[in-house]
């Protein structure tokens, strides 16, 4: 079980739950790159005029200034404020290095974010994402919002969370209808979609009604897009079948349908269309996702993104983008408090190299050296205490195998798991395969 941070959202893991978040970072650096994602990193701080102009809430930005400095203007654009994701930062990057990027460009990129928000299950004001996107320069073909999908699900079966599902719509499948139905201001239907899940039918239904101006009707409509889900693509039948006409509405099905025809055959049961998925960020506009894990759903989106036309542009020139990002701190949280992973040992030490005596410690450094030298990771006793505390030490430390020398310069080595002593050779003893690197299972 993870320990609770000592101050409230800001998290801090021990060695060996470090090591599961570890494992958790290089798997999905292994799996995007796989997939051909190039990785950068951007700075820590942004302009708060940079932060804010999409309509972020400026509460949950923490800005940035030295404690002795004169109080600041908050309403100064220009004034240091630390990221709250990874998206923004990722557009202005795009924009400043466009003259040294070839497009379509692919990143991946992992890095902590701030967001000043009240601390519970699954929520951080600080806290880790891995994101992916692929930009374009004034278009980029959909094919990358299959193929999106498809690096994700790869990316996730790789990871000791157990089963998943990514939950797919499309804004302009959702608009489409909307429109059909008569309805004027479809982006506030779809803010009152968003928050079915807080509030339920009858919630949202009266929202529907009462804020956005929807007959009941209409509302009953709405919902009734908002409850088909399908694992294929059976959800175009059943939209059809409500009776609702749009042009849009007929694009955002064709596109879904291609996502989802796509998932159904090369990654079975993980993606699901989900016509209720509605994501409250405006710059969303085609396809929306949302990701949970099975029997977890309170935790919330786990990974999350969408297709944007214009969160990226200079002048003329457009960048639009597909991306989705994973909560890692979200996920590690779980993982470590319903114990679904775990580390080998709380260290990456395997070997422990014992001192026979005070005149030892350069011998002892030999035989380190020559294990380094061949990949095997070690450390050495600090003082010759008796062999038996040398031990305890080494078992305290989670370190399997402990390092002997005798006075006529052989050696060898102990399994102190099992107990089994033999002969060893620095120069070519290596641990079973399994001990060789810490492993989380």
């Amino acid at each position: 079980m993870a320990r609770k941070a000592s101050l409230s959202g800001f998290p801090e893991w021990l060695p060996a739950e470090r090591a599961v978040e570890q494992h958790v970072l290089d798997t999905l650096r292994r799996t995007f790159e796989l997939h051909g994602f190039a990785n950068i990193e951007t700075r820590a701080v942004e302009t708060r005029g940079q932060l804010l102009r999409k309509g972020e809430i400026d509460k949950e930005v923490y800005g940035l200034s030295r404690l002795a400095a004169e109080a600041e203007d908050k309403n100064d654009p220009n004034a240091l404020a630390l990221h709250f994701d990874l998206t923004v930062p990722f557009a202005r990057y795009v924009v400043e290095n466009a003259g040294h990027l070839a497009f379509p460009f692919r990143r991946y990129q992992m890095q902590k974010v701030w967001r000043g928000e009240r601390p519970q299950d699954g929520r951080f004001r600080e806290f880790t994402q891995a994101d992916i996107d692929v930009v374009g320069e004034g278009s980029l073909p959909f094919s990358y919002d299959v193929e999106l999908a498809l690096t994700i699900a790869d990316a996730l079966s790789a990871l000791p969370i157990g089963d998943f599902r990514l939950r797919v719509n499309n804004r302009k499948l959702a608009e489409g209808f909307y429109r059909g139905l008569g309805l004027a201001d479809p982006d506030a239907v779809l803010r009152a979609i968003d928050k079915l899940e807080k509030i339920g039918e009858d919630g949202v239904a009266k929202i529907l009604v009462t804020e956005v101006g929807a007959s009941e009707e209409q509302a009953r409509a709405a919902l009734a897009l908002a409850a088909i889900r399908t694992l294929d693509t059976g959800f175009v039948a059943q939209v059809r079948a409500l009776g609702v006409e749009h042009e849009l509405l007929d694009t955002g099905l064709d596109e879904l349908a291609q996502v989802i025809d796509a998932a159904s055959k090369r990654a079975p049961g993980k993606v699901m269309a989900d016509l209720s998925i509605a994501r409250g960020l405006d710059y969303y506009t085609g396809t929306v996702y949302e990701t949970v894990l099975v029997g977890h759903e309170s935790l919330g989106s786990i990974c999350s993104g969408g297709r944007y036309e214009s969160l990226a542009s200079k002048g003329k020139k457009n960048y639009p983008g597909v991306g989705l990002s994973i909560g890692v701190t979200r996920l590690i949280s779980r993982i470590l408090a319903e114990e679904l992973a775990s580390a080998a040992r709380a260290v990456p030490s395997v070997v422990y190299v014992t001192l026979a005596n005070a005149d030892s410690w350069h011998q002892a450094q030999d035989v380190a050296s020559a294990l380094r030298a061949r990949g095997i990771a070690c450390e050495v006793a600090s003082s010759a205490e008796k062999f038996g505390k040398q031990i305890k030490y080494a078992d305290r430390r989670g370190i399997p195998f402990v390092w002997f020398t005798q006075e006529d310069g052989t050696h060898e080595v102990k399994d102190i798991r099992s107990g089994e002593q033999l002969s060893a050779d620095a120069a070519s003893w290596t641990p079973p395969a399994e001990d060789l690197h810490n492993t989380v299972n």
